[in-house]
């Protein structure tokens, strides 16, 4: 391949790296926690003692529930429970109300009527993974992070091909050594091929997810003729069952399971979301998993639970229609939707990885504008982008690992004791991430990066230390369940990688070259 054309692609996939690297570091750590929302939401959520799981249970709820808050029949969920949560009914007053309301029955056969926040921590991650943290409007943050997407999906290309000359020399190496540039070299290669196909799997499905206004609006006009909203409404799974304010008795939610089990064997219901119940023309959706299958997180079919007549199964996995099928594929494949708890490890530790590759990027490119300004005047000060932009790369990716782990740990204290849940997540993770930026930015990368990975390490290891302060003193009023055990050894495992990287980059910043912007010595004076 002819120089010039490498050389344009190096730099086509410099830049393009460059300007949303920070952004997909943040959406990519977000994504791989995201990948745990419900085990998180269940960790921070206080264990319930003796949980009801008994199916049988359910008509009496349900009936005790409708009895009590009427208003609830136009919309409930009726979640099964299990893994230690209890069966219980939730509801909210419309898709604005910040408020869900819960009925939960107890061992002795009481109801018990509570209200928690509609949007938990798991929620609040997603968001972060879905908008970087950009403040404002969700849906101006997920289209800024679509037109991103767009710019790493070029970064994917270019880089395939930048690399084609020398793929066969570079490909498995990775020299440890002095030059420390080619081992981030050798190590940023690696990973990037490595995980290729899930690269290129992300990138397209954010772009479809973050531009999908402009890819409907773009449809309507080119293929649809302005009638895209009708065929869609078509498509809706309640549109089979046509509204009949008429009284009408529900079947037992067992009935109607034995009825999914027998027409789909292998799907696992997880909620029934009832509407207009006690009305003729209710309707009631199952949602389920099915791990051999691809699904949208979780597949759905709908039925009649007054005849119990199965009327819609286009989002049920194995069933579904071509159209049904492409969007469940995208949304599978970028959200791990498919092959169960191995195929949801493996996408968290590419994730990982995949952070890994937006940071390194920038430390390649920190390290070659050195390169670049010794070979043309020798060792000095580093340009002022270059530390601007090696402050940055500090700030905003050790800022968004801190402030999300900052967030999470303090979701049990904050349970109970503060009006605002939601209110307090974003003001902790803001603050923390805020302050990491700056902090990073008045003293510099070489400064500020080992007291920030210290401070990631800290906040980190804060979730499995609160967790082990619930068992030690259980007058703090927090909690530890087993069935999450599994948050708490991830986090401490994740501690002490950062640990390890805090102890490297200090090492880094006392020994390492005098003219690179993370080193503490200043340019021009030995060590």
């Amino acid at each position: 391949m002819r120089n010039e054309i490498v050389r344009l692609y190096k730099t086509l996939h410099t830049w393009t790296g460059i300007v949303s690297g920070l952004f997909l570091f943040v959406a990519f750590y977000g994504g791989a926690l995201t990948l745990f929302a419900e085990p998180l939401d269940r960790w921070a959520s206080p264990p319930v003692a003796a949980p009801v799981t008994d199916i049988a249970r359910a008509p009496g709820v349900i009936a005790a529930t409708l009895a009590a808050h009427p208003e609830a029949s136009r919309d409930f969920i009726l979640h099964l429970g299990g893994g230690g949560e209890p069966l219980h009914l939730s509801w909210s007053r419309g898709r604005a109300d910040p408020v869900q309301r819960t009925a939960t029955p107890a061992a002795d056969g009481t109801l018990r009527f509570d209200q928690r926040p509609a949007e938990g921590l798991g929620h609040f991650i997603d968001q972060i993974h879905r908008t970087a943290g950009l403040p404002g409007d969700r849906e101006i943050g997920t289209a800024v992070m679509g037109a991103v997407s767009a710019l790493y999906a070029l970064a994917l290309i270019s880089g395939v091909i930048m690399i084609l000359p020398s793929v066969r020399r570079d490909l498995l190496a990775l020299r440890i050594g002095p030059n420390l540039k080619r081992l981030w070299m050798d190590a940023h290669t690696l990973v990037g091929v490595a995980s290729l196909p899930f690269h290129i799997a992300i990138a397209l499905t954010a772009v479809v997810f973050g531009l999908h206004d402009l890819i409907y609006d773009s449809l309507d006009k080119a293929v649809y003729d302005g009638r895209l909203a009708v065929a869609m409404r078509a498509d809706n799974p309640l549109s089979s069952i046509r509204p009949d304010p008429a009284a009408a008795r529900l079947l037992p939610p067992e009935d109607l399971l034995a009825r999914v089990r027998a027409a789909a064997p292998g799907f696992e219901p997880t909620d029934l979301w009832y509407r207009d119940a006690g009305t003729a023309g209710a309707s009631v959706r199952v949602w389920g998993t099915d791990d051999r299958y691809l699904t949208r997180g979780r597949g759905f079919l709908t039925m009649s639970p007054v005849s119990g007549a199965i009327v819609d199964t286009n989002y049920l996995p194995g069933h579904q229609g071509a159209y049904s099928a492409v969007v469940t594929a995208f949304f599978a494949l970028h959200f791990a939707g498919f092959g169960g708890m191995a195929v949801k490890w493996g996408y968290f530790l590419l994730g990982l990885a995949g952070a890994f590759l937006f940071y390194s990027g920038n430390l390649l490119w920190v390290e070659s504008r050195r390169r670049t300004l010794r070979r043309t005047g020798g060792p000095g000060p580093q340009t002022r982008s270059t530390r601007l932009m090696a402050a940055l790369t500090v700030g905003v990716c050790l800022g968004a690992v801190a402030g999300l782990s900052a967030t999470i740990a303090a979701e049990k204290w904050l349970a109970g004791r503060v009006a605002d849940p939601a209110l307090w997540r974003q003001g902790i993770y803001d603050a923390v991430f805020l302050g990491a930026v700056l902090w990073s930015l008045l003293r510099g990368a070489g400064q500020s990066a080992g007291p920030l990975i210290w401070l990631a390490a800290a906040t980190t290891a804060a979730i499995p230390v609160t967790s082990a302060l619930a068992v030690a003193f259980p007058d703090l009023s927090l909690w530890a369940h087993g069935h999450t055990a599994g948050v708490d050894v991830t986090a401490m495992a994740g501690a002490v990688a950062l640990v390890l990287m805090a102890r490297a980059a200090g090492r880094r910043a006392r020994t390492g070259p005098p003219d690179s912007v993370w080193s503490v010595i200043p340019a021009g004076k030995a060590a």
